[in-house]
């Protein structure tokens, strides 16, 4: 009996994919939702003198295997249900193109939060028991976001998702496993991670609304229409740029967080095109907010150290 995957020619499929293609699934340009909360909650640990550099890094190979993990997750259930097809406005996908077989890309998740799992036994040891819970309800929900039965990502719940996995769990699990507990700066830190982070799925939603209405993908735009999307994506921004005045105001954070502002500029193209444009128009719109989540986290970093 054939185990071949309806839509894919047997002939197109790679037993063997080479690193290029591998690194093509990865979807790089997307790590940086991996790299900047860890990123930021190392800075704020070392800025209040409990920062670990081997925590630490053990935090960023956790995140970026769970971020690849899931990545692969979903290039494999968005062809089988039908989200990524020929008519996909956005970069091409290795499964629904037919370079790499279904079967191992679905192998190569189960690689990348195998590794994670390795790289948190570590972080169990240095954390204890909280870290177990956090481990687990990253792993399954980065495999629930578009796999299994009620598929985070087709009810509206992919924006809820990342704002407090690539926000607040990421960062103020960095701070814990360095220092053994959570400051409230480290909340607060989260709050602007989070929401440039939330940012990134909501330009890919407004992109693909169309074609997520065919596949009954129902995230919030597909539900709300893309004036929602719009409006959602200025919230996320406000929220970011108003965060470090927040701390300042609550004493969470020097003058040295302001630093953050001086991405400001780097807002206007992508908000821009969020509020003007449609369809594949928008996808200098999703370069433009992941190079302003990289800028804005690098700052935003350097002033949590400075303090």
């Amino acid at each position: 009996m054939s185990t071949s995957v309806p839509g894919v020619n047997p002939s197109m499929e790679k037993p063997r994919p080479g690193v290029k293609l591998w690194v093509m699934a990865a979807r790089p340009k997307t790590l940086t939702a991996a790299l900047v909360p860890v990123l930021v909650g190392t800075a704020l640990a070392f800025g209040l003198g409990v920062g670990r550099a081997l925590p630490a890094l053990a935090a960023l190979l956790g995140a970026v295997l769970i971020q690849i993990g899931t990545n692969f997750i979903n290039d494999y259930y968005d062809f089988k249900k039908g989200a990524d097809t020929h008519e996909r406005l956005g970069p091409k996908r290795v499964t629904q193109s037919g370079l790499i077989a279904p079967s191992t890309v679905l192998a190569g998740a189960a690689v990348c939060f195998g590794l994670a799992t390795a790289v948190g036994l570590y972080l169990v040891v240095v954390g204890g028991w909280p870290i177990i819970a956090i481990g687990v309800a990253s792993l399954l929900c980065g495999f629930a976001y578009t796999g299994g039965p009620f598929p985070l990502g087709y009810h509206g719940l992919g924006d809820l998702f990342v704002f407090i996995f690539f926000g607040l769990v990421a960062v103020t699990g960095t701070y814990y496993v360095q220092a053994g507990t959570v400051d409230p700066a480290a909340w607060w830190a989260a709050v602007p991670v989070g929401a440039i982070g939330t940012a990134l799925i909501v330009v890919n939603n407004q992109r693909d609304a169309s074609t997520d209405v065919k596949a009954g993908k129902r995230t919030l735009v597909v539900r709300f229409g893309t004036g929602m999307g719009r409006a959602e994506y200025v919230l996320l921004l406000v929220l970011s740029y108003a965060t470090p005045f927040a701390m300042y105001a609550l004493g969470q954070a020097g003058p040295w967080v302001f630093l953050a502002l001086l991405s400001l500029p780097l807002a206007v193209p992508p908000l821009r095109l969020m509020l003007t444009a449609q369809g594949a128009a928008l996808n200098p719109a999703l370069g433009g907010t992941a190079r302003l989540q990289l800028v804005y986290g690098l700052l935003f970093a350097l002033g949590l150290y400075l303090r």
